[in-house]
């Protein structure tokens, strides 16, 4: 169980690895951690073709935009299904509630 609340976004996002753009669904999660300070956001890219061949099975950088929003991160191994595990730490790419007005919204 958390101790935290998480905020999210599920759909389409375009990644650029290796410079090379693309188009994929993801789902992705983050939360505030209070101790250090910093914003944690990770989550999972569908099956995508073209990105396991870019990435390999491997460790890579990942800039990532969901709507307006954009951040940079790291894709890791792939999950026995094929989905890419992606992370990041500071701003996510997707928004983030900061109003109580929006939390109740």
């Amino acid at each position: 169980m958390s101790d935290h609340d998480e905020d999210g976004y599920s759909g389409e996002a375009t990644l650029v690895v290796d410079g090379v753009s693309l188009t994929a669904q993801v789902e992705l999660r983050g939360y505030f951690q209070p101790i250090d300070g910093f914003y944690r956001w990770y989550g999972r890219v569908a099956v995508h073709d073209e990105l396991a061949r870019l990435a390999g099975g491997k460790k890579k950088a990942v800039s990532i935009q969901a709507g307006p929003h954009t951040a940079t991160g790291e894709l890791s191994d792939p999950d026995p299904w094929g989905r890419y595990r992606i992370t990041g730490t500071s701003t996510p790419p997707f928004h983030v509630p900061t109003t109580l007005e929006e939390l109740n919204a």
